[in-house]
């Protein structure tokens, strides 16, 4: 891996190999050259090799004539708080979110807080490659800010979207597991506001992981055990940056990342019904909820950047990714592992139900994920032929091929950066879904 991976909104490789200072440097220069007027936010998730890049970004900015506003070590969420309450003109968060030990990388907001549009990334994206960089002259370069209070802000908003004094009253245990990255800090400050007895597992934010830094089922199965042995009532685990939740019953029990949000939505549409958003690539378990709550359900391109454009368009109550990923527009336009904890716990509180007990009176659907080699110029053909052989489904290219009926669905997607395309089959049953994809494995050949 010589060149890092490019998205959207940031950019993330291996430290050393696609990833050195020396492009975080340029990368951040090409950000602050197409940023709005005004200070600029960093802030990284924890990880060991991050002040290295916070070191090489801040300079970069300060030579390029920002004046850095530095929050140091907080959640992507929280950074997005930060950057609307100092009025800032964006911020670039470093974090490989989910990835393993040896990435690193930059995420890019813009000033209202949310990652940068796919059109603004594309502008940072032509100034980093072309080394079209204007640095400010000697009189002109920037000075830091360092913040002290990094969590406030964002600690209020969460909490005034949920009634405290119910979840209060029912004094829950709870395990979080931030595995040294971010969310420790402000996790356990918005547990213990909730009146939780808090059991912390990798508090300390220096990025070194006890385990595989996702958050899904065969990398926690370690954590299940601590819920056990702990006695909790629930176990919240995040991912490095803070932006995925996923979620441990009593007795357990990994319920899946899908879980998350749909826990979220069929509460929140109780009492605020109307659109939610989420990717293409969701479980059907949302539209389901949304149905059943009176509202809509609105489905967007994958990606966070796309989802919260829709939720904007749509004025969205509520919406998503299926990661793990809740995003209330009352806290931000981001993904927030803090609003997936806040909610779930309402939701045990005002209902008097166990995590388990919530599940079992939401539908059920299993998703298969699986992906083939395939150039990128044979999409079109691929996606023409899976058209054809499923005729009795429901057709959509709003990203890739989505195929839909009444109780399952099929998504196929060409990779961004590989030669490959990604296959994403859900129904009832996982032979059903495994079934799909194997299915559409034969077709594309």
């Amino acid at each position: 891996m010589t060149s890092p991976i490019i998205s959207v909104s940031g950019l993330r490789g291996i430290v050393g190999e696609s990833l050195s200072p020396g492009v975080a440097v340029r990368f951040a220069a090409a950000f602050a050259a197409e940023a709005a007027p005004g200070p600029i936010l960093l802030s990284g998730d924890g990880r060991s090799h991050g002040p290295i890049f916070a070191d090489a970004v801040r300079a970069a900015l300060c030579a390029a004539g920002r004046r850095v506003i530095d929050a140091g070590v907080c959640a992507t969420p929280t950074c997005g708080v930060l950057v609307r309450q100092h009025q800032c003109a964006g911020a670039v968060q470093i974090t490989a979110s989910h990835n393993p030990p040896q990435y690193n990388g930059l995420k890019l907001l813009n000033k209202q807080g949310q990652f940068v549009s796919p059109e603004y990334g594309a502008r940072v994206l032509d100034r980093y490659q072309a080394g079209e960089i204007p640095w400010a002259a000697f009189d002109g370069v920037g000075a830091v800010e360092r913040l002290e209070d990094s969590i406030s802000g964002h600690l209020a908003l969460v909490l005034a979207t949920v009634q405290v004094d119910p979840i209060r009253d029912r004094k829950f245990k709870v395990l979080l597991d931030s595995n040294h990255g971010s969310g420790g800090r402000l996790g356990r400050k918005l547990l213990e506001e909730l009146g939780c007895e808090v059991v912390a597992v990798g508090a300390a934010a220096d990025g070194q992981f006890e385990h595989p830094p996702e958050p899904i089922a065969e990398n926690l199965v370690g954590v299940s055990q601590q819920v056990l042995d702990a006695e909790a009532d629930v176990g919240f685990c995040q991912d490095p940056d803070a932006d995925r939740l996923a979620i441990i019953d009593e007795a357990g029990r990994f319920l899946g990342e899908e879980y998350t949000l749909g826990i979220c939505l069929d509460h929140v549409l109780q009492y605020r019904k109307g659109v939610v958003v989420t990717n293409c690539a969701t479980s059907r378990m949302c539209q389901d909820i949304a149905e059943a709550r009176g509202s809509t359900l609105v489905r967007s391109k994958v990606g966070e950047a796309y989802v919260v454009a829709e939720m904007k368009k749509q004025k969205a109550v509520f919406g998503g990714e299926g990661n793990g990923g809740p995003i209330d527009p009352r806290v931000g336009y981001i993904r927030d592992s803090f609003v997936g904890m806040a909610q779930t716990l309402e939701v045990m509180a005002t209902r008097e139900q166990t995590v388990s007990e919530l599940v079992a009176g939401l539908p059920g659907y299993v998703i298969c994920k699986t992906k083939i080699g395939l150039e990128k110029q044979r999409l079109d053909e691929a996606y023409g032929k899976l058209e054809n052989h499923f005729g009795d489904a429901g057709a959509s290219r709003l990203d890739g091929l989505r195929l839909d009926w009444s109780d399952r669905w099929l998504l196929v997607r060409g990779s961004n950066t590989e030669p490959i395309v990604r296959i994403i089959a859900e129904a009832p049953t996982a032979a059903t879904a495994e079934a799909m994809c194997e299915e559409a494995k034969g077709v594309i050949g």
